[in-house]
């Protein structure tokens, strides 16, 4: 069966699902997205996903472009027609077509994009190694906090990474402080044993597993602070991570070229990583 793509209100092969040239999320970047990870079969934390959808909208006063029940059937939908056990479904909203102009157009439709795509497993050498990032400026807008699909400094950032042959970046803003990675949210472990992330503010986008993390922290009793670090901690931390939607948790052993810790993944980012998988498994026990 061929890969097949959802565009506004049409299930499409993928390879000829397309867009209007005047859509405004293609010329000017008007418009949001939202990634939810799929584990066997399950849209993983697909309100708090929603609701941020619906967040981002509100903030650039974007129309929904249908009602939420009827976006989850869409996504259903698509996920069966492309058999997804195990991967994730990607959802992008603009502001429509219209002729170009930099005001908002007056009539136009909001356009609703989905597609999906099969995710392999998390390599052995990957969580064995851990991944190396560099720093680079954030030379992102000041509002982080909408997922917005303007994602020019990201995409700098990242290939920084690839030519340097590092597996990711993690930004730095002006006074020397860790924001987040490209696409993915970043944490420390001290040696006094806290878990440190930076806090949700318009500097870096909430993310979904950073959320469900939180909470999976609480709960274990660890000790969790949410602050800024600047890059200089997070060289001397005992442990470093990232998390994200398509990431889940990933140890991090390397920043700038410098070990983390003994260079090897951490002891906690491991437990970690094994409760946020524990807990995608229940989800399918209590849906």
């Amino acid at each position: 069966m061929p890969r097949q793509a959802y565009v506004n209100g049409r299930y499409r092969p993928h390879g000829d699902a397309a867009v209007h040239i005047e859509d405004r999320g293609y010329q000017f970047a008007d418009g949001v997205y939202e990634v939810v990870p799929v584990y066997n079969g399950i849209l993983v934390d697909e309100d708090l996903h929603l609701d941020r959808l619906d967040r981002s909208l509100r903030e650039l006063r974007i129309e929904a472009p249908m009602s939420r029940a009827s976006m989850k059937l869409v996504a259903r939908e698509l996920m069966r027609r492309n058999r997804l056990s195990n991967g994730f479904l990607y959802m992008q909203v603009t502001r429509g077509v219209a002729p170009r102009d930099h005001k908002f157009p007056k009539n136009a439709t909001p356009s609703l994009v989905m597609t999906t795509r099969q995710m392999k497993p998390h390599s052995a050498a990957m969580l064995n190694n851990g991944l190396k990032v560099i720093t680079v400026p954030d030379e992102r807008w000041a509002r982080c906090d909408i997922k917005s699909v303007s994602l020019l400094p990201n995409i700098l950032g990242k290939q920084a990474a690839v030519d340097a042959g590092a597996d990711d970046a993690w930004q730095v803003d002006g006074e020397g402080q860790v924001t987040e990675g490209t696409s993915n949210n970043a944490w420390i472990v001290t040696e006094g044993n806290q878990v440190v992330t930076r806090n949700a503010n318009n500097a870096i986008l909430n993310g979904i597993t950073r959320i469900t993390l939180l909470e999976l922290i609480k709960a274990e009793g660890y000790e969790l602070v949410e602050r800024s670090f600047s890059v200089e901690e997070a060289k001397a931390a005992r442990e470093a991570f990232l998390t994200s939607s398509t990431s889940f948790v990933l140890p991090i052993t390397q920043i700038d070229d410098q070990p983390v810790g003994n260079g090897h993944p951490g002891i906690l980012t491991g437990k970690l990583r094994q409760h946020y998988l524990d807990y995608m498994q229940s989800l399918g026990k209590t849906a």
